[in-house]
């Protein structure tokens, strides 16, 4: 059997020597403070509340300046951890051990590839079972925003389920709908951004890995064509926020976060993660406030260095964030996938995530394995659960995932929830929630 270890993304790199951006400063103010002088060549963002990001040639000494500044609470650095070359999806020829004997609730020709569609009985997560006791169920569209290397949003199996923002003309150069991004029809790019320090528009997946994730989460289902996703009512909003060296900054990972938030994401998927945590306050803020004021579910990957994150934390799967929920992968032979990262405190749940079959850019399917997969097959299923039952808020249905999951004994000093999850049992809960 043939494994692709997304290591890379997940940067299981240990001891990882962490470089500044010289250019950013983020700086959070004092409640009822004002900004002070930045200087003539500062640009300013402000990311959320009290918040700013502080662009400028070198903010070293400006750092310095602002040490004593009765106005200002603190001042991180933003960091970027050690590059590493992201792997390629395995060929599907290489890889598959287990498919489906049929998937008689879809039409789409490959679907039978994906083995966690099978029940809970062959490992899966029930998605055959859910769909024919509740495909006739009206649900409510969810947008999941895939916080990742970019989503081809031309894929043949993606592109009638991207999230677009109907209040932008596309390619008119203008901020239409007043959000502060111009041209953003489908999502932004963080990682490119204009001479004032904007994100851009530009999420084409230049990688794979986010075009995988995306197919996991809400492949359009019963169109003749590819795969089916897990969710059935679902628009993928794309965030370009990692790059094909697996380099993600906390900056641009608050940035992503918050405008998946205010843009109306109700779920975030978050397959990439590192060792450090240089910036200490960003993220758990950003976690805190997108949680209080929109309602958002982060989810994200363990990480795949198979080690117990309660004793050797990643991040962000290790900030303790009520919102957050953190997934370990499985295997289609039922245990946990050899390379996932596991913790009886940290981990609170486990999904397929060794050879799964997915969508890559190019209207092409392939394998791929990790944790970074484990995460949106569980997307898809809150999604899924969500859509049936939109008024859930994220902490119920981070509750209904925990406590729906089929138990498995060897499981249960590995994660808080001991199992894996389930499409079919988190309906059930989902129901009786008040």
């Amino acid at each position: 059997m043939k494994f692709l270890l997304l290591t890379a993304l997940m940067l299981t790199l240990g001891s990882v020597q962490a470089s500044v951006t010289p250019t950013e400063l983020v700086v959070k103010l004092k409640e009822g403070k004002s900004l002070p002088d930045f200087g003539a060549d500062a640009k300013v963002q402000n990311l959320f509340g009290r918040i700013y990001v502080v662009r400028n040639k070198d903010v070293s000494a400006l750092e310095q300046k602002l040490k004593n500044n009765p106005n200002i609470e603190y001042t991180e650095r933003n960091y970027r951890a050690e590059k590493s070359v992201l792997p390629m999806p395995v060929a599907a020829a290489e890889s598959v051990d287990k498919v489906l004997p049929s998937a008689s609730q879809f039409n789409d020709p490959k679907v039978g590839k994906i083995w966690s569609f099978d029940d809970a009985s062959n490992y899966g997560v029930s998605v055959e079972a859910a769909y024919r006791l509740h495909a006739t169920e009206a649900t409510e569209t969810i947008i999941v925003a895939v916080v990742d290397t970019g989503v081809d949003y031309n894929h043949e199996d993606l592109k009638d389920v991207m999230w677009t923002n109907t209040k932008e003309i596309p390619g008119n150069g203008i901020d239409d709908d007043g959000n502060g991004y111009i041209d953003d029809i489908h999502g932004i790019n963080v990682l490119v951004r204009d001479a004032n320090g904007k994100a851009t528009m530009n999420i084409m997946d230049t990688h794979s890995h986010g075009t995988h994730v995306s197919g996991t989460i809400g492949a359009k289902q019963n169109n003749g064509v590819g795969i089916a996703g897990i969710a059935s009512n679902v628009r993928i909003m794309g965030i370009r926020t990692v790059p094909n060296n697996a380099d993600e900054t906390d900056v641009d990972v608050a940035e992503a976060f918050v405008y998946a938030a205010k843009n109306g994401a109700k779920i975030i998927n978050c397959s990439f993660g590192k060792r450090t945590n240089e910036g200490k306050n960003l993220i758990p803020e950003t976690l805190k406030y997108i949680q209080e004021k929109y309602g958002v579910l982060v989810i994200a990957a363990a990480g795949n260095d198979s080690d117990d994150i309660d004793k050797n934390p990643t991040y962000p799967a290790s900030h303790p964030s009520e919102n957050l929920l953190i997934v370990a992968s499985t295997s289609s032979s039922g245990g946990m996938s050899g390379f996932s990262n596991y913790g009886k405190i940290n981990v609170d749940v486990a999904a397929p995530g060794s050879n799964i079959y997915s969508t890559t850019p190019g209207n092409r399917y392939e394998m791929m394995s990790g944790t970074s997969m484990a995460s949106p097959t569980t997307v898809g299923v809150a999604a899924e659960v969500l859509s049936h039952y939109p008024s859930l808020s994220p902490i119920q249905l981070k509750n209904v995932l925990i406590g729906s999951v089929t138990k498995i004994d060897r499981f249960k000093d590995k994660m808080v929830s001991g199992g894996r999850i389930d499409l079919l049992k988190a309906l059930e809960l989902a129901r009786t929630v008040k």
